[in-house]
């Protein structure tokens, strides 16, 4: 297999986790090609399972998807001073955490704002098919887009996302984007001067809500200030910054993202991998004082069992200030369970 000089990232505009990666390589001044795909990528998109994007071909010639174990082999590939996960590993454990919560929870946010109103359902669908087409006429665009719009509405209630759901969906959207503007009202970073997975994580998913009609509408109306700030996110290539240092104070927004997550997403986890050990399709958990329901996953669960281990792995000298903030946050009791996920 013949070596490339350079990463391929075949993803496209709409997908949160492509631009997520986009914008990583850009921070940490890899070299790679973006590449739109469409039909004539679909042998490539088949070297993994599941087929999802974006796949990235790594220059040894191999072909590679999920974010975050791509996150972390990158880190192991280019040991140098732009990684993403932060040297104590205190934070990197606190990073990985909100990383996943954005990735798992936060997709849901993008997920219902694009495709529960009919005015996104119908610019996002014909976006996303012009994204493939490039060109080839307004009908064969519209075609396309009529098909995968149907699809994606059709996959709603499976990953939770219907009217019964929307008021727990859309008060997280205004509670995260609370979080976020008050933060980057204050200092760009969670961690330091400098950027981590975390908020590549977060970026991933609100690059598609600055995009989508009513989402973008939205985050102008009360969170304009993280909108610009996305923007610049979107190539960070420019910063030169470091990790906090141990006397440093961490960015208020980590409770607060902490917080959030003993409140809606590790209830959320739970509920879902209490389902599956009962063998039950759905579940349904009290969110934010609604009921939420949705299809049990089977990687959600996968996601908490990683969550705890990586827990359990943390090093004793870090316990006390990790375990304080989680403990406060109302996390701790989910990562230490004895019952597995």
């Amino acid at each position: 297999m013949a070596r490339l000089e350079h990463y391929r990232i075949l993803g496209g505009l709409g997908s949160p986790y492509s631009m997520k990666m986009r914008a990583i390589m850009r921070y940490r001044r890899l070299p790679y090609v973006w590449i739109q795909i469409n039909d004539s990528h679909d042998e490539e998109r088949a070297q993994v399972k599941p087929a999802v994007i974006p796949v990235i071909q790594y220059p040894d010639g191999s072909y590679h998807n999920d974010s975050t174990p791509m996150i972390y082999d990158l880190e192991a590939r280019h040991p140098d001073d732009r990684g993403i996960v932060p040297h104590e590993v205190g934070d990197a454990f606190l990073a990985y955490l909100l990383e996943d919560m954005a990735d798992e929870w936060g997709t849901k946010l993008m997920f219902h704002y694009r495709w529960f109103l009919e005015r996104d359902q119908v610019r996002m669908s014909e976006w996303l098919a012009y994204d493939r087409a490039m060109g080839g006429g307004f009908a064969g665009i519209k075609q396309f887009a009529d098909f995968f719009r149907s699809r994606q509405v059709g996959r709603m209630a499976l990953v939770g996302c219907t009217r019964q759901n929307a008021p727990v969906i859309e008060e997280s959207a205004r509670r995260l984007a609370a979080i976020f503007e008050a933060h980057v009202l204050e200092r760009p970073f969670l961690f330091g001067s400098r950027p981590s997975l975390a908020e590549f994580g977060w970026y991933g998913q609100f690059s598609q809500l600055i995009v989508d009609p009513t989402p973008n509408d939205l985050l102008r109306e009360i969170a304009p200030f993280t909108v610009r700030w996305l923007m610049h996110l979107d190539d960070a290539s420019g910063v030169d910054g470091s990790w906090r240092k141990p006397d440093e104070a961490l960015a208020p927004a980590v409770e607060k993202l902490l917080a959030f997550a003993g409140e809606v997403y590790f209830p959320f986890l739970e509920a879902n991998a209490r389902a599956l050990r009962a063998g039950e399709e759905t579940f349904t958990v009290e969110l934010l004082g609604k009921p939420y329901t949705q299809g049990a996953f089977k990687y959600q669960a996968r996601c908490l069992e990683s969550l705890r281990r990586a827990y359990a792995d943390l090093p004793p000298a870090v316990r006390p200030r990790i375990d304080a903030m989680l403990s406060k946050a109302g996390v701790l009791g989910f990562l230490t369970a004895s019952q597995p996920a």
